[in-house]
């Protein structure tokens, strides 16, 4: 097998909390006497995992932690992981953009990074400016830039605002000029961070396409991280999977979505109680999720067409004299919102004192087919206060059921409509 093009060796990034640098003048006295004397840096010693789900109990985190994987020309790797997993920390140290506190990468070629929106852009420079810039920074001769520039212009579909200043540009403009610019000034390496969600999604099919295209027919190798796995699966070869900073799975692309997928399902069973990775003031907190037939009874697992209760249990810590709005989020396990219920759309008003109390919401004749699925949980207020937030509160499971009635289990979800009510 050739050199490959990028080889990551053990990399690992520490963070300190609390703080805007990793270091002080006290902990860079400290680190240079050791290192004087030939000691190990003693911070490297001290810290935790990136775990949102644990307390602190460190001023020092590990974003990333021993990871170590080659990629070789051509390839396309997807990075997936949950939020904080260190997906985009791993990006920035790829695309140079901050080093790692240990390990080492060696990288083969030029590379174009797109990590945030406008990443390399000059706001005071027009997008025409912005083009030419770029294409010097990636090393590239104005002869070539300008070769290649009608095609960026026609591709990010910007050519009335050509001459505008970026500043003005919308997000979905800048994006999609940026993406434009990163993809056709041939870099070795294509590196794409999840900012392409910011396009709508005739745009996002189209960078796929030309993610797909720049890999298949022009050779070049591509990192890509994306929280929707359906891309990842038509896009990728292969994938990495971090979980809390650490490298879980990296292989086959099918195996390592289960794999992801999986571990999520792990965390949505913990106690509701006991999880930390919630978000929100704490004033209002879901303490248990149940499922339940049209008599009340608690169920395991509902059929497709039956009537389908989600029972929310939750307590309210502090006085709150607002009206108080829950939504449901119903997920596929690629990470697809399906539909969402929330007592606001019905007009279900909720005032609830402090205390323990239950809210229900109810669907009629659940139009969802056989297959796992999951909820995502968020309580807040009219004026947008955010009082619990939890992603994978708990999981349906849903069998084939008779659906229309007639004996015929569907095949697809077209017809079906989402009717709900609170109670």
């Amino acid at each position: 097998m050739s050199n490959p093009v990028i080889k990551v060796e053990n990399i690992s990034k520490q963070y300190r909390l609390g703080m805007v640098g990793r270091k002080s003048i006290s902990h860079d006295v400290h680190r240079w006497w050791h290192r004087i004397r030939g000691k190990e840096d003693p911070y490297l010693k001290i810290g935790q995992e990136n775990n949102r789900a644990q307390r602190k109990s460190s001023d020092y985190v590990w974003a990333l932690r021993d990871i170590q994987f080659d990629l070789q020309q051509g390839e396309i790797l997807g990075i997936i992981g949950r939020n904080g997993a260190g997906k985009s920390t791993l990006l920035k140290i790829l695309a140079k953009v901050t080093a790692p506190t240990q390990g080492e990468i060696k990288i083969r070629g030029k590379v174009a990074a797109l990590l945030e929106v406008g990443t390399g852009f000059h706001p005071e420079l027009s997008g025409r400016d912005n083009i030419f810039l770029n294409g010097a920074i990636l090393g590239m001769t104005r002869k070539e830039i300008r070769r290649k520039f009608d095609e960026i212009v026609d591709f990010a579909g910007v050519e009335k605002y050509i001459d505008t200043p970026v500043k003005r540009y919308s997000s979905g403009m800048y994006v999609r000029l940026a993406f434009a610019v990163a993809a056709h000034l041939e870099p070795d390496i294509l590196i794409v961070d999840e900012v392409l969600a910011v396009g709508d999604a005739e745009f996002q099919k189209k960078c796929l396409g030309k993610m797909q295209d720049v890999s298949r027919q022009e050779g070049r190798t591509v990192l890509f991280v994306s929280h929707n796995l359906p891309s990842i699966m038509n896009l990728c070869d292969q994938v990495l999977v971090l979980e809390w900073g650490k490298k879980i799975y990296h292989g086959a692309t099918a195996a390592g979505i289960d794999t992801y997928l999986h571990r999520n399902k792990q965390i949505e069973e913990n106690d509701l109680t006991k999880r930390t990775d919630r978000k929100g003031n704490g004033k209002i907190r879901c303490t248990n999720i149940r499922m339940e037939n049209a008599q009340g009874n608690p169920i395991e697992v509902v059929k497709s067409g039956d009537d389908l209760v989600l029972k929310i249990f939750f307590e309210v810590r502090q006085p709150v004299s607002e009206i108080i709005y829950f939504r449901l989020q119903v997920m596929d396990m690629h990470e697809q919102m399906l539909f969402l219920c929330n007592n606001h759309h019905v007009g279900f008003i909720c005032k609830p004192h402090e205390g323990k109390g239950e809210i229900s919401c109810v669907i009629p004749h659940l139009p969802l087919f056989g297959g796992d699925y999951y909820l995502n949980l968020l309580i807040y207020s009219q004026n947008q206060e955010t009082f619990d937030a939890l992603d994978y509160a708990y999981s349906l499971q849903v069998v084939d059921g008779d659906f229309f009635g007639t004996g015929v289990i569907p095949q697809n979800r077209k017809g079906m409509l989402i009717q709900y009510y609170w109670q």
